[in-house]
């Protein structure tokens, strides 16, 4: 959904389950973020989360790979380990047995490079493909990433190159090189998994969360907001997926970057000289997007040669300072 009309759906929702009432509920719909949490005991919290979509690419298998990967993201942005997951799809009655066999195998492969197991799962009849997970995890309750516990001075760190979204809508207009699309692929179908545990090996870390559908702003505002922070990007020190920069400049984005801008851009500034192509790759929404990290100034050696021995990357994107909203700069 659009991020004004989820909003506009779940406001009346949020205050239904409170703290007060469920105290081992340590992340729910109170405060927006990319996973519930239930603490179990001392040493233990459950990270439950669910994502599905329609096909990003042709190929079924690598849709299977593509949308386990982005599912299991949120367990990964809130700093846990996958356990297990249930398959969720919808598929056209007169779709072959053996496409929907593949997109589960992607699914369920991906799942396995996860260290987990899938356990079941539930499927519908639709007239168009649907495919996700729903995921549990683990996480040591002290040790919980959400998107508020960002602090002033920290660095802001992203772990993926943004473009999936403008790539993915050149695929659907056949203009994309095969090249783009295959750095595309690459880029969704690597787990997170590598980037939370570089995280939890450093420690000192305490907000996180995933770039998907709402774009590196969107999330970023979510951010911002639940710290009560202001992040300042620079774009020239944002990596993009190769051959972004040119379908942008011929305006090739999805739909989704326009709601995007129209809900979130009240809080933004950019810099005078980005162009509107610049801007608009920083609302695009990603599909199975890096970590965005607020890593403490004096964390960021530690972190930066876990992530180098675990050949995992990380780019210092910006930082977060005291005030309100987002600032881009050039």
């Amino acid at each position: 959904m659009a991020p004004a009309a989820l909003t506009q759906v779940l406001r009346p929702l949020a205050h239904l389950f409170s703290n007060r009432d469920h105290p081992d509920l340590l992340v729910g719909l109170g405060v927006a973020d990319d996973a519930a949490v239930y603490q179990l005991n001392e040493q233990q919290a459950m990270i439950s989360t669910v994502d599905f979509f329609t096909p990003v690419v042709d190929d079924p298998y690598e849709y299977g790979t593509i949308a386990a990967a982005n599912s299991m993201s949120d367990v990964y942005a809130m700093g846990g380990e996958v356990l297990f997951a249930l398959n969720i799809g919808a598929f056209p009655d007169q779709m072959e047995p053996a496409i929907i066999t593949e997109i589960m195998r992607g699914g369920a492969e991906k799942v396995i490079e996860a260290g987990a197991v899938i356990a079941g799962g539930h499927t519908v009849s639709d007239e168009e493909p649907k495919y996700g997970l729903v995921v549990m995890g683990m996480v040591h309750p002290q040790r919980i990433l959400t998107k508020g516990g960002a602090r002033p001075g920290d660095l802001l760190i992203l772990t993926k190159p943004l473009g999936t979204g403008v790539i993915s809508t050149a695929l659907k207009r056949e203009v994309a090189a095969p090249n783009h699309v295959a750095g595309m692929v690459a880029s969704m179908q690597r787990l997170n998994r590598v980037a939370a545990q570089a995280v939890q090996a450093v420690g000192g870390m305490k907000a996180a969360t995933d770039i998907t559908g709402f774009g590196l702003l969107g999330h970023s505002m979510e951010m911002a907001k639940a710290t009560g922070c202001k992040f300042v990007f620079n774009m020239h020190q944002i990596p993009l997926l190769e051959g972004v920069t040119d379908y942008a400049a011929d305006f090739i984005f999805p739909g989704g970057a326009t709601n995007n801008r129209v809900f979130f851009e009240k809080d933004v500034t950019f810099a005078a000289d980005l162009s509107e192509a610049q801007r608009m790759i920083l609302w695009d929404p990603q599909t199975s997007g890096g970590l965005l990290i607020a890593v403490p100034g004096e964390r960021w050696p530690a972190f930066e040669q876990a992530c180098q021995e675990r050949a995992q990357a990380a780019w210092v994107v910006g930082q977060v300072s005291d005030g309100y909203g987002i600032e881009v700069r050039s």
